[in-house]
């Protein structure tokens, strides 16, 4: 009884874990500014355990991002220094502070 309910939480696991990411990729597939490779690592990486609105409701500039992309490797994320560098400057200049982005005239 108890491997009936291991296999059917795993197997719930995994069709969220696809819905999550066929949902985000059609949420975040038009083109953005910053680097490619930040915006591939995002979609790779942060898609298995998050929503888009992760991101999107965060508006941190690139040294917060970083902060936050440390302390997800505190939780079982495992990610290179420059694989951080690159997914922070992504996030930061597509869904940075908007207050920082205002031209002041």
């Amino acid at each position: 009884m108890c491997l009936f309910f291991k296999i059917k939480q795993f197997y719930i696991l995994i069709m969220l874990g696809f819905l999550s990411v066929s949902i985000n990729a059609q949420n975040i597939s038009e083109p953005l500014g910053g680097s490619e490779s930040g915006k591939e690592l995002v979609l790779q990486k942060c898609v298995q355990c998050h929503t888009d609105s992760i991101w999107r409701d965060h508006k941190q500039d690139t040294r917060a991002w970083e902060a936050t992309l440390y302390r997800m490797m505190g939780r079982g994320a495992i990610w290179t220094q420059e694989e951080i560098k690159s997914m922070s400057g992504f996030l930061a200049d597509n869904f940075g502070n908007q207050s920082a982005k205002l031209k002041i005239k």
